[in-house]
């Protein structure tokens, strides 16, 4: 019997590792894309010892052409969008190129199901920063969404399209909206990783201090292999729909900071809160409800986050 075929965009950060060993281990080819073969971008496939089993193939998003081909070559069941320029920082200094690559990326892909495949199933990656300035929590799948950030408003653009070609179309399309979530394998850059990383470095002499901006907001933070459960069982469902992912509580990045110095013996006196690293808007508080997701997808989940903090902590020593 042939093997079901899964292509991943954006099979480089976090999410697409621990996809892509959640998938081989349930039989299929993984073909990961790549925007270029950059060796060192390939830590979390090997971390996780798959790099040996997941076909990569260079392919840019915005060509059209090149999406096409890639699918015509492999005639894959499903593909994973996972590809974006996700830092709601960056997006303030480059909102031209985040808003440009996480929509059209996302029209070429639609596109290229619609002329060669309509039965080809898409998963699309978006984000609970698209509802923004929110009146009522815990958000839905039904909440307004008032986006604050050019990363915000070009994930909602790219959710819009993909229920545009879903309801036009007749496609199988869902879109999965993950509220933050952390691993070992989250790049350095992302808030939980940062204050993990240069806790350590505090601790071992290395750093005098952690530089941090406006820690008196709250997240709806959860578990990375977790997280991508839930966007196979939604590609694995008979119905396409949009989900939301998340953990239904938020903590505030004060107390996480104040867990991992804890947890480390670290003096929080070499905590310094810097008003040049606030961003322009910001939201004070978000969570989502799983429901949903729990009843029509049976996932479930029901870890605090101070549990994934200290598994985090563990393995950023052993690894340091």
């Amino acid at each position: 019997m042939t093997k079901p075929t899964a292509i991943i965009a954006g099979i480089t950060g976090q999410d697409g590792a621990y996809l892509s060993k959640l998938l081989l281990d349930n039989g299929y080819q993984v073909v990961g894309l790549l925007r270029s073969y950059i060796n060192n971008a390939l830590r979390g496939l090997r971390y996780l010892k798959i790099d040996d089993k997941v076909i990569l193939e260079e392919c840019d998003l915005l060509d059209i052409t090149q999406l096409i081909n890639v699918i015509k070559k492999y005639q894959p069941t499903e593909i994973y969008n996972l590809s974006a320029q996700s830092s709601v920082s960056i997006s303030f200094k480059q909102p031209i190129g985040t808003v440009q690559y996480n929509t059209l990326s996302v029209l070429n892909i639609l596109e290229a199901i619609r002329l060669t495949d309509t039965k080809l199933k898409f998963y699309q990656a978006s984000s609970s920063e698209m509802y923004g300035m929110v009146n009522d929590l815990p958000i839905t799948e039904n909440s307004i969404m008032h986006p604050l950030s050019p990363y915000a408003v070009s994930k909602a653009a790219a959710h819009w399209l993909c229920i545009n070609y879903r309801e036009s179309y007749d496609l199988f399309i869902c879109c999965g909206i993950l509220f933050n979530h952390e691993s070992y394998l989250r790049s350095d850059n992302f808030f939980i990783k940062k204050i993990i990383r240069e806790a350590i470095q505090i601790k071992q002499g290395k750093q005098e201090i952690l530089r941090v901006g406006n820690i008196d907001i709250s997240r709806d933070f959860g578990f990375a292999p977790r997280y991508v459960e839930a966007m196979f069982l939604m590609m694995q469902h008979s119905v396409p729909d949009d989900y939301l992912v998340c953990s239904g509580q938020s903590i505030s990045l004060r107390a996480i900071i104040n867990h991992v110095f804890d947890q480390l013996h670290i003096d929080k006196n070499k905590i310094v809160e810097d008003p040049t690293l606030f961003r322009p808007t910001d939201i004070e508080d978000i969570y989502g409800s799983n429901v949903k997701a729990n009843e029509v997808l049976n996932w479930s989940y029901d870890h605090h986050f101070f549990e994934i903090l200290d598994l985090l902590i563990e393995e950023e020593m052993q690894n340091s």
